[in-house]
């Protein structure tokens, strides 16, 4: 029997079905090989391209104290190192506990390739001292109330308030120490001293008021502060020249003030 010659009609869809094929065919293989080429670049950039071989990719933004090889020491950073093997967060969390920072911002840039690094310095804002295993220890504290070593506040020394001295820092007093900093000027702007004893208390010294006890360093520190900003408005008129030689504002609601004996007090307690 002879074979049914295909009608036109089909003979030309089956071409087109043949060259839709081919067509699919070439354009997996096309995205193949762009796959492959795209693959190779991002090696190549990740393996040579994208990373950091010195200290002169570690761009340091904003101080005028730290410079990038503090930054390379304080992360312990080798070279070459990969760019995208470095973690920003982790990196600035090591840097604000390592350096004289307030702010530490982290970024990768990639063309051309570098460590971005935007510090915010901390500076120094009285003087202070604390006790420590080796003896008595001299540096700086900063408006938060975090100490700074002599080496730390160097750069910002200059700055510190040269009539204020923080006495007894500890760690756990620096909540205390950074509210009582954040309220100084509404205090008169005259308190040269602020002093934590082994006992918690906390004792300020004050030019026109004299020493001011504030009782523990607790929740009630910031009562007693608004106590004292209304106590720096209204005793001067009140003592009428008279010099304060103390307050205790242990008791917020019942201040203690200490005042020297006038002429006829004084006479008063030498008679028999």
């Amino acid at each position: 029997m002879s074979a049914t010659p295909l009608q036109p009609g089909s003979e030309r869809r089956r071409q087109l079905r043949q060259q839709r094929r081919q067509e699919r065919l070439r354009n997996l293989w096309r995205f193949l090989v762009l796959l492959a080429l795209a693959g190779g670049l991002g090696y190549g950039l990740l393996r040579q391209g994208w990373v950091l071989t010195g200290p002169d990719q570690v761009e340091v933004v904003g101080s005028q104290q730290v410079g990038s090889d503090q930054v390379v020491q304080a992360v312990r950073l080798t070279f070459p190192q990969p760019l995208l093997g470095l973690h920003p967060k982790r990196i600035a969390d090591v840097l604000a506990g390592a350096l004289p920072v307030e702010q530490v911002r982290v970024s990768r840039l990639m063309a051309p390739p570098r460590l971005r690094v935007e510090l915010v310095d901390r500076q120094a804002v009285a003087r202070a001292q604390r006790r420590t295993a080796k003896g008595s220890e001299q540096g700086y504290v900063d408006r938060f109330g975090h100490w700074m070593s002599i080496g730390q506040g160097q750069g910002a020394a200059a700055k510190a308030s040269s009539g204020l001295l923080v006495l007894g820092w500890q760690a756990r007093y620096r909540p205390a120490l950074a509210l009582v900093l954040e309220q100084r000027g509404r205090l008169g702007g005259d308190i040269s001293q602020i002093r934590f004893e082994p006992d918690s208390s906390l004792w300020l010294q004050s030019k026109r008021l004299g020493k001011v006890r504030l009782g523990p360093a607790d929740a009630q520190l910031g009562r007693r502060l608004e106590v004292l900003r209304h106590l720096q408005q209204e005793l001067p008129a009140k003592v009428k020249g008279r010099q304060l030689q103390s307050i205790d504002l242990s008791d917020p609601e019942q201040p203690e003030l200490g005042l020297p004996a006038t002429p006829g007090q004084a006479a008063a307690t030498r008679e028999p």
